[in-house]
């Protein structure tokens, strides 16, 4: 691309100096500072000559001039990132050096993220390390140690909206019936394992679709795991670790319908094929816009009533009720993840509900959601549908508002929304964490008390 004189006449009030680079008489790249003047009207920028007459830039053949500007920021790092990168012939003119540039590239932190800016260059880079491979007759790609390698690609912290339900599911179980350690351990691995091949299938089924290689603004908690994109893992690599997580988790998942009763079978099914068919054709649910609520009913009453039934070898509506509100928290976590992914999941065809509605309405539905959540808590606590003690699970609710703050504040910009993405998290873990308490604080009083007062039980 040529540069516009606009951005020639823009260069001597973005930057100080230039920067020539050229490749010497013996072969060795040399780079040679200077001062500048812009002529947009001519297309030209004006270098003043180099001093010293042993490094002096060709005359009459293509060299390279950056410009560049960054600003330390003492203890934090480095702002106002940017550069110009012009190439062309340079001649001599009144003793000084003419550059007619006839090619650009270049970038400003605040037009474009330095995060975008690197996933921008992701398919060069793969186009490179191809071409060397090429070169060298043997695979050149990138690297990562074993132990942060399988975090990513798994999304192992992620798990908390595994354990949120499933321990909630227990300690229901533990407060009505009893409770078995080893039962509680296998469902908790058979859960996580499910969650895990849902995870790492999801990143195959992204790739593939092309939502991935569209979603050039990926945050810590959005945009997937990228592995495959980026040639850390391969595509089939990918597809077996998923295989063989949810063949661990339907495992389990068997031999404790075995143990406990096969009433579990049918709700084991139903939790396996919605963490499928979340991504994967045909259904690919989350493309129709049914992502939330499949988040919601998985991490919600499919799991919790799951773990209750293995403690109890029954059903009942206590789990149902208690596991509701902790649905809804975790579809509200997908439901913001999705907010800075709106650009590439259109283009992809995912029709999540950020991608169908306005700021408006996904901020009033988050809002909404979370008062909803926080009634229901209220509700069942107060009229005993579940223990007393849960109420103390409102104490969380103001963890939301600084999320809804960051909506409004932040919501066309993916990295400075990346805070409230964690504050939504420690929403759900904080919530559900409190509503265990309350069953174990119900649980300790039934123990201690002949007759429990009632606001304890």
């Amino acid at each position: 691309m040529k540069p516009t004189p606009e951005l020639i006449a823009g260069l001597e009030s973005r930057f100080e100096h230039a920067v020539i680079a050229f490749v010497d008489d013996d072969g060795y790249p040399l780079s040679v500072a200077t001062d500048f003047r812009a002529d947009p009207d001519r297309g030209v920028v004006i270098l003043n000559a180099v001093a010293g007459e042993e490094v002096q830039p060709p005359e009459g053949e293509r060299v390279n001039v950056v410009f560049s500007h960054i600003r330390p920021q003492p203890g934090i790092g480095y702002d106002e990132r940017r550069y110009v990168s012009l190439w062309g012939p340079l001649r001599k003119v009144d003793g000084r050096l003419e550059l007619a540039p006839d090619r650009v590239q270049g970038w400003d932190e605040q037009e474009m993220s330095f995060f975008e800016l690197s996933e921008r260059g992701v398919p060069q880079a793969r186009k490179y390390l191809e071409r060397l491979s090429e070169d060298t007759g043997r695979e050149v790609r990138p690297r990562l140690s074993f132990g942060w390698l399988f975090l990513r690609a798994t999304r192992l912290p992620f798990l908390t909206a595994t354990f949120v339900p499933v321990l909630l599911g227990i300690a229901v179980a533990a407060w009505k019936d009893g409770f078995n350690w080893w039962l509680a351990l296998l469902t908790v691995i058979g859960g996580a394992c499910i969650h895990l091949g849902l995870n790492v299938a999801n990143d195959v089924f992204d790739t593939q679709s092309g939502a991935d290689e569209e979603n050039v603004n990926p945050t810590q908690f959005s945009g997937g795991s990228r592995v495959i994109l980026y040639g850390l893992v391969s595509m089939r690599q990918m597809a077996l670790l998923s295989l063989a997580f949810y063949a661990v988790g339907i495992g389990i998942g068997i031999f404790l319908a075995a143990y406990s009763g096969w009433g579990l079978l049918w709700i084991g099914v139903a939790g396996a094929l919605i963490s499928l068919f979340y991504t994967a054709p045909p259904l690919k649910l989350v493309h129709r816009g049914l992502g939330e609520v499949c988040v919601a009913l998985g991490f919600g009453p499919i799991m919790a009533l799951g773990a209750y039934y293995v403690q109890t070898g029954a059903y009942d509506l206590e789990p149902l009720l208690a596991s509701i509100p902790v649905g809804i928290l975790i579809a509200l976590i997908l439901y913001l993840n999705e907010v800075p992914d709106r650009p590439a999941d259109a283009r992809a065809g995912k029709r999540t509900l950020p991608v169908r509605l306005s700021k408006e309405w996904v901020i009033r539905g988050y809002s909404g959601a979370v008062v909803v959540t926080f009634g229901l808590i209220a509700v069942f606590a107060i009229t005993g549908l579940l223990v007393r003690p849960t109420i103390i699970a409102l104490a969380a609710a103001p963890l939301a508002l600084p999320v809804i703050r960051a909506l409004r504040d932040s919501y066309d910009q993916p990295y400075a929304l990346m805070p409230a993405m964690a504050k939504n998290i420690q929403l759900h873990l904080a919530t559900g964490l409190l509503l265990i308490l309350g069953y174990v604080i119900a649980i300790v009083a039934d123990g201690v008390f002949d007759d429990p007062p009632s606001f304890l039980t």
